[in-house]
């Protein structure tokens, strides 16, 4: 559904056998709930300057929060201990004693950036501590300053800056418009990589002359656009995630001059069936690492450089590549692993040999891994012909005509992947089926499909959730009856429109901190937020009534399913007044509708406490008014 939840556990089930009564559905679930909800989660991987030592982002607590692990393997030592969450942590290249890590107060957006010795000693706080939002992209090749973006300045707008982390002096290098982070800073610190958002689903990035401060656009182009980019070693190439010119992303190079002025885009490694989803190069610039989407599924390449030579990358354990990171002498690669089966662990590969191993081992009490629902790749046909696609977990031990939930991801700009889910695996226990699509507007199939929903065109998207039900009642997978509906984000939104333009497909829904009424999104939300939203959902002036005729506040009349709706109270991208108004208004025409309110959690639930909870909540809703058929063992 929206947030990124840990799970699953799956007990023995025997086909055939099966209870009928609805009072027994609950016989047990909450422990398992539990079980599936304390599955742990490595991420986040951070090498320290000499390799020895890997920190990362940690949930052993039940807070994400950073650690430290041997890089041969070993136990691993706790770095902080607060009560908020931590979203990031990198290792400077240069000083053992220098972390940098990001914290979430109150699981909200205003993240503000530390440092802290890796023995948890001389925690600093490097940011404001304010409202403002903070981003933290990593270090400079000489360890001396943080590259990170705020927009301290201006809310509308995050501004590029560089941080002397033991002086506390902010350095911004810009105020412009836009969503703005510094990718790289080249080794001579003559030049910084800004990578600039003005509308979702395009960027574009430049080159800024950190001594004259003026700058070089490097990827021109109309329409929408995505770029990454690193320095070489030399700091006179560019490496590019690249789409321009294509409708799927490659790895390609630009030549700079000693005076800053760039060459043409040159591709390097391209593939018809596959997006490039990130790269990353080592700190020699001989060697880069490429993370390839096909189909939902990452594979591993490398690329020699400058010889632009392709060298297949081993197998993978996990469907799944989350992160990466080398070690600074480029022997070793860390990698955030995580699939249907397999909770996001830490994995390092030896360059040299290929040799893959597991570092991390994430907690899975009660929890058989080997017995969780592993999803089918399906595709079906929007009722424009559009093909779409999605992922299929049907329960264990039950034939066709069983419940299910069909789960939009948020974004809407992104994908649908068979990733690790706490929600869907409990879902699966109780006997309830899962359908996950991709529908048009989502990342991983090409520029082109990804704006298929902008503006106006949302109604389409719209239109595809019914495409969506059609296929699994037509495939008879699904009972017509028990057919419910769930996201977080946008797909909380699409979880709304969903049971006010097609009220008879649904009979239960639960709206994860979505979107229901565009005018409130766009009045409240962080100012930068809206400032970037235009062009994906509609302009708030300019298209108002187009954004008033696609909100789902509107239409609460036409509702017949049952809802429950999850929010946090710090949430500042999709504001709580969201939640309140569909509850209020449900409430005064005397609807029944179920709300949870996470006072210590933002924009999804970060702490396990609050995963559970709220995986909890929505099983038993689901369960009650889908009528689950749960087998027996599984109680």
């Amino acid at each position: 559904m929206g947030g990124k939840l840990t799970i699953c556990a799956i007990l023995l089930i025997y086909p055939g056998v099966y209870a009928q009564s609805s009072d027994r559905n609950n016989d047990g679930l909450e422990e398992k709930v539990e079980k599936l909800a304390r599955v742990g989660s490595a991420n986040a991987p951070s090498f320290s300057p000499d390799g020895s030592r890997i920190a990362f982002v940690g949930d052993l607590t039940g807070i994400p929060q950073v650690w430290v692990i041997p890089s041969r393997g070993g136990y691993p030592e706790l770095v902080t201990n607060g009560n908020d969450p931590v979203t990031a942590a990198r290792w400077s290249p240069k000083n053992e004693n220098a972390l940098g890590f990001v914290v979430a107060p109150g699981g909200g957006m205003n993240t503000q950036i530390y440092v802290v010795r890796p023995d948890g000693t001389d925690v600093k706080r490097v940011t404001a501590g304010g409202k403002e939002s903070n981003t933290l992209a990593g270090w400079t090749h000489d360890g001396k300053r943080l590259m990170m973006g705020s927009n301290q300045r201006d809310p509308s707008a995050v501004d590029p800056y560089l941080t002397d982390p033991l002086s506390g002096k902010l350095d911004r290098l810009q105020a412009v418009p836009g969503f703005n982070s510094v990718e790289d800073v080249s080794r001579d610190g003559r030049f910084a990589l800004i990578s600039r958002v003005v509308s979702r689903s395009s960027n574009d990035l430049y080159l800024f002359n950190l001594e004259t401060h003026r700058e070089v656009q490097l990827t021109r182009h109309d329409g929408p656009g995505r770029y990454t980019g690193q320095f070489a070693a030399d700091g006179r190439t560019v490496y590019l995630l690249s789409n321009r010119d294509s409708d799927l992303a490659a790895f390609a190079r630009l030549a700079i001059t000693t005076e800053g002025v760039a060459g043409p885009i040159e591709l390097i490694a391209a593939r018809g069936d596959a997006d490039l989803d990130k790269f990353l190069l080592n700190e020699q610039g001989t060697l880069a690492v490429l993370v390839w989407n096909v189909g939902g599924r990452n594979e591993l390449g490398f690329v020699r450089l400058p010889a632009g030579t392709m060298v297949r990358g081993p197998g993978l354990p996990a469907e799944l590549v989350t992160g990466l990171a080398f070690s600074r002498d480029g022997r070793q690669l860390a990698l955030t692993l995580t699939g249907s089966r397999a909770p996001s662990d830490l994995w390092v590969l030896n360059v040299d040999s290929n040799n893959l191993r597991q570092l991390t081992f994430s907690a899975h009490a009660g929890v058989k891994l080997a017995d969780l629902v592993q999803p089918e790749f399906v595709t079906f046909s929007a009722q424009d012909d559009l093909p779409l696609s999605g992922w299929l977990y049907r329960p264990k031990g039950l034939g066709n005509h069983a419940p299910y939930v069909l789960s939009f991801h948020g974004g809407p700009e992104s994908e649908e992947r068979p990733g690790f889910r706490s929600d869907y695996q409990a879902l699966l226990t109780q006997g309830i089926g899962v359908f996950a699509p991709n529908v048009r507007g989502s990342a991983g199939f090409g520029k082109r499909f990804e704006n298929l929903d902008n503006g106006a065109l949302r109604a389409n998207a719209v239109k595809d959730i019914k495409a969506c039900v059609d296929f699994l009642i037509t495939k008879e997978f699904a009972d017509p009856a028990r057919v419910g509906i769930a996201g977080g984000s946008y797909g909380g939104y699409m979880t709304m429109a969903g049971v006010t333009e097609y009220p008879d497909l649904f009979a239960a829904a639960v709206d994860l901190y979505g979107i229901v009424n565009f005018e409130t999104f766009f009045a409240h939300t962080e100012p930068w937020m809206a400032a970037v939203s235009k062009v994906k959902y509609g302009d708030p002036v300019l298209d108002e009534a187009t954004l008033r005729t696609l909100s789902p506040i509107h239409k609460l009349d036409r509702i017949k399913a049952a809802i429950m709706v999850q929010h946090g109270a710090n949430d500042t991208n999709v504001p709580v007044v969201e939640a309140e108004q569909i509850v209020r208004s449900l409430r005064e025409r005397g609807v029944p509708v179920e709300y949870m309110l996470f006072a210590d959690e933002g924009h999804g639930f970060r702490k396990q406490a609050n995963q559970t909870k709220s995986t909890l909540g929505m099983v038993e809703f689901f369960a009650k008014h889908l009528a689950a058929d749960v087998p027996i063992e599984a109680k």
